[in-house]
């Protein structure tokens, strides 16, 4: 983006931000250095640091930048569907959806987590992790009480592993160098998770 072009300082954030995780999505983020973000951005380095203090701020922007879209259009996908394990499955869908759009997001997130020392940016990630598992916990239990859910199913447990699922979608899809190919990989490994948790492989009480 040339320099000369004029942004507000919220403009020129977020841009800060989408050129930290296009980057993410072809770099190690512990490599990634505000000479790189800038060269990115075509601007100076002192451009990038009219808007960032640092460069630790420009990676809790990053982060809340992800976080507020799980939020907003993650977590809120299976509000307006009244089964718990649809709404569960429109919830996998959209984060599906969303890393295939954004690949870079696994790698800043597990950048984060790597951290030996407890930065906010890091804190962030945690947080936002947590609410995501407080999220799909309601919805199993709201499924627990229909029962739809094998007996003496452990709601922690089944939270941890539809999180675990996605995580190891995207794991492989980053060994294989492929992250959009989860979309295609999303529908069978939902279904072997919902296989597991719910009263009958067929779905039958």
């Amino acid at each position: 983006m040339p320099e000369k072009e004029y942004l507000s300082s919220g403009e020129r954030r977020e841009r800060t931000v989408e050129a930290v995780i296009k980057l993410c999505s072809r770099a190690d983020p512990a490599t990634i250095t505000t000479e790189n973000i800038a060269g990115h951005m075509r601007v100076t380095q002192g451009a990038l640091f009219r808007h960032f203090p640092n460069k630790e701020a420009i990676w809790e922007a990053v982060v809340a930048w992800v976080a507020g879209r799980i939020s907003d259009r993650v977590l809120v996908a299976g509000e307006e569907i009244e089964d718990p394990l649809k709404a569960l499955e429109a919830i996998f869908v959209a984060h599906v959806d969303f890393i295939a759009r954004h690949p870079g997001v696994p790698r800043v997130l597990i950048g984060q987590l790597q951290h030996s020392r407890s930065t906010q940016a890091k804190r962030m990630v945690r947080s936002m992790l947590e609410a995501y598992r407080q999220r799909i916990a309601a919805l199993l239990q709201q499924a627990q009480k229909a029962r739809a859910l094998r007996p003496g199913l452990s709601i922690d447990a089944a939270a941890i592993q539809f999180i675990g699922t996605l995580q190891g979608l995207v794991l492989q899809s980053l060994i294989a160098g492929d992250v959009p190919r989860i979309v295609a990989q999303a529908p069978a490994a939902f279904d072997i998770y919902l296989n597991g948790i719910r009263v009958d492989p067929g779905g039958k009480r």
